[in-house]
């Protein structure tokens, strides 16, 4: 039974590779709805394997200590689960949205494989397969944003792949000496594995520094931002939700298996490295939101609120106490719904109207009310005013840095969260109000046609970043007993 592992992971792949050579797959839509099919098989598959409790499955052996395996825990399914929705929801989506591409099979089949290897990751056993299938996720998304086929694409492709490059080397070094100082062979485990560190402290911080700091490429942080709001703003609508709602979030991923269950929090809390970690986040959260609001192109600047809002995540992991944990772990979620959410109404807009600047969408509530409405309800969520989901990962986080002891960080953080949101709403909020409320000089526009594959993932996004934030107990015990395991 634990060839289960594989279904999601080959399925798609395969699903994948069969629209890319098979031609007959390629007339009207069914390229589409063969990967809707297959992605819903794949998201059945992660829910068995959550349920089942299966053992481990090594797919290789390279040498005694360097292993391929894949092996499923809870914080493995809480990404899964989140990811494949993500993925089947946005594909969905492209049907309408690639319709008319004539290239649409090669979105297809890049969309697949790279959920295959979205998986992979987030079931690898061990570090080495998750820098295998990190990698993986880097060079098979890569072909979505040049899906356009324009130079700005090719330069936007190119950036994404050099910065997710030198952020996965920095983290190989880590890997490297993991593997040199581990007392046994690494596996992730709950509050760490057992390292040799005597008379190798200091070297052990500044490598462990530089690990995160590459594995946080993938998640927007700075300095090496820099790749998202490029790729983000060329890509088609579906690459940009999966960009700010779940491939930056595999770079969460990785930064969690690091400290939580490589490291451990211990010899990390009260160091250089955690103060140096936390600061850059916060320079992220703040700088990431003033280039949103001060941003007119609407696409660049959905992408610099994901700079910041992914940066919240990271300073929850930073903090190393189970409240900003728990507080981390939420915002993963709800992050992930209510981004998904604006970036496609974002590219349903776009798509329709072929109108790129905020300042271009006085009215647009009355032409698409149902998509702005979807953007408006996101919005409120991300901005976190309750009862919406996001107010409560952001109540947690900032109860983390308040008892988390660590100096002027203490209170500087719960304030930079608070501006970070007020900021929030200065650019999201905006284009809710101009949109439904155009003023009495506004002339008359009729509606637009709304596409109902479309219009179904955004209300069902939207209906989960509010809706969880209300019925959230479930989520929230399931995240505890992550965060009870990786801090007791």
């Amino acid at each position: 039974m634990a060839y289960l592992y594989l279904l999601p992971v080959l399925l798609p792949v395969l699903a994948g590779i069969l629209i890319g050579i098979v031609k007959p797959l390629r007339k009207g839509n069914q390229t589409a709805w063969l990967s809707v099919a297959a992605l819903a098989v794949s998201l059945g598959g992660v829910i068995c394997v959550a349920c089942m409790g299966l053992p481990r499955l090594e797919l290789f052996t390279m040498t005694p200590v360097l292993t391929v395996a894949l092996r499923f825990d809870e914080l493995s399914g809480l990404f899964s689960v989140l990811s494949n929705t993500a993925w089947l929801l946005v594909t969905v989506y492209s049907a309408a949205y690639e319709a008319h591409d004539e290239r649409k099979y090669q979105f297809y089949a890049w969309l697949l494989v790279s959920a295959g290897a979205m998986h992979g990751l987030f079931c690898s056993e061990n570090l080495v397969t998750m820098y295998l299938f990190f990698e993986m996720v880097t060079l098979l998304s890569m072909p979505l944003i040049l899906q356009g086929c324009t130079r700005e694409s090719v330069a936007a492709a190119l950036k994404y792949l050099f910065y997710s490059i030198a952020g996965a080397f920095l983290g190989l070094l880590g890997i490297f000496y993991i593997y040199r100082v581990a007392s046994v062979t690494p596996v992730f485990t709950a509050g760490g594995i057992a390292l040799d560190l005597t008379g190798r402290e200091n070297i052990f911080l500044v490598v462990v520094f530089l690990t995160l700091i590459g594995f946080c490429t993938k998640a927007g942080m700075f300095p090496m931002h820099g790749w998202l709001p490029t790729a983000h703003a060329v890509a088609p609508a579906p690459v940009s939700a999966l960009l700010s709602g779940v491939i930056t979030k595999a770079g969460v991923y990785c930064v969690i298996r690091i400290l939580y269950y490589t490291v451990g929090a211990e010899p990390l809390r009260g160091t250089w490295v955690q103060y140096a970690f936390l600061a850059l986040t916060l320079i992220t959260i703040f700088m990431g939101s003033m280039m949103a609001y001060k941003e007119k192109v609407w696409k660049k600047r959905l992408a610099y609120s994901t700079v910041s809002q992914v940066s919240y995540v990271l300073l929850g992991l930073g903090l190393l106490n189970p409240i900003a944990l728990i507080g981390a772990l939420l915002h993963v979620v709800f992050h992930s719904v209510s981004k998904n959410t604006i970036s496609l109404t974002a590219g349903a807009v776009i798509y329709d109207t072929g109108r790129t600047r905020v300042d271009e969408l006085r009215g647009i509530g009355r032409e698409m009310p149902i998509t702005l409405w979807c953007f408006t309800l996101a919005s409120v969520t991300l901005i976190g005013i309750p009862p919406t989901s996001a107010f409560l990962s952001k109540w947690y986080l900032a109860e983390g840095a308040l008892a988390s002891g660590t100096g002027i960080l203490t209170w500087l953080a719960p304030v930079i969260l608070l501006v970070s949101a007020l900021l929030t709403a200065a650019y999201l909020l905006p284009t809710s109000v101009d949109g439904f409320f155009p003023g009495k000089n506004m002339p008359a526009v009729r509606r637009r046609h709304e596409d109902m594959r479309m219009v179904l993932p955004m209300v069902i996004f939207t209906a989960a970043a509010v809706g969880i934030g209300i019925w959230v107990t479930p989520l929230l015990q399931y995240i505890e007993r992550i965060t009870g395991a990786v801090l007791s």
